[in-house]
């Protein structure tokens, strides 16, 4: 009874904290990029498991965990919208995750697929996947190189499905040098040449400004090898709710820490 009472006064509570920290969020400060670790999908499905469905355990509820984060997906943008994030990562699927079970890895990529087709579907948003795309199934793999940009204001939003950071660093030197070598350059010239800016140029996220605030939800505290080059200079928050949970109020503390540090940028 009193868990229930503690809920009822918390969900009259958090529209008022929700409008103080608006008022007196710094929105000359919001991040250009955000970049996302929506992390903790399993554990929330554990957490919330139905009771009243015996089946509701194992893959099928890793399943339904994986579908809740995705069904957050939209809401998260919105709220991203609202802040004027003009570029947002999601890290939906890292190489290390083809590690699980292929039953639930299937599942998973079943999900992804869809959320890419819902994601695309609202026409708000300029979808571009980023990742080793050639570890995927050749039907998601195919969906998301045919992802086109829709509008010219939209936010950018980075689907990472198949992304591991160390793997991006060398998909980044190997295009650097195949490209070296197109211009008839020798490996002593490429060696000369080679420099963090031309690097840069070979990144999944070429063209895009590097993530100042990193956020990771779950209550990890590791970044995971995520954005692992662009995240040099990015600062970091970490939040304890499972991302099916990741509420607007606690989006707000993000910006809201990230607008109150001094960022000195290596200096």
């Amino acid at each position: 009874m009193f868990v229930h009472i503690r809920k009822f006064i918390k969900s009259l509570l958090y529209p008022f904290y929700e409008w103080r920290i608006v008022r007196d969020l710094d929105f000359t400060k919001t991040p250009h990029h955000v970049g996302v670790i929506l992390d903790g999908n399993r554990r929330w499905a554990k957490a919330n498991r139905n009771e009243d469905d015996p089946a509701d355990v194992g893959i099928r509820n890793s399943a339904r965990g994986h579908k809740a984060g995705a069904n957050k997906i939209i809401e998260f943008l919105g709220w991203c919208d609202e802040a004027d994030v003009r570029v947002v990562t999601l890290w939906l699927l890292s190489t290390d995750n083809f590690k699980r079970s292929p039953e639930e890895l299937d599942a998973l990529l079943e999900i992804i697929g869809q959320t890419v087709d819902e994601l695309a579907a609202t026409g708000r948003w300029n979808i571009k996947a980023v990742g080793a795309l050639d570890l995927l199934p050749e039907w998601l793999s195919t969906k998301l190189q045919e992802l086109k940009p829709i509008r010219n204001d939209g936010v950018e939003v980075n689907v990472a499905i198949g992304y591991g950071g160390r793997r991006e660093i060398v998909d980044a030197v190997k295009s650097y040098l195949a490209d070296e070598q197109l211009q008839g350059h020798s490996i002593s010239q490429a060696q000369e040449r080679l420099s963090t800016d031309e690097i840069s140029k070979y990144l999944y996220t070429a063209g895009q400004p590097d993530p100042e605030l990193l956020i990771r939800t779950s209550g990890e505290q590791r970044l995971g090898g995520f954005l692992l080059w662009q995240s040099a200079l990015s600062e970091f928050y970490f939040c304890e709710a499972y991302w099916p949970d990741f509420r607007r109020v606690d989006f707000l503390r993000a910006l809201r820490a990230y607008s109150l540090r001094q960022r000195r940028l290596g200096s």
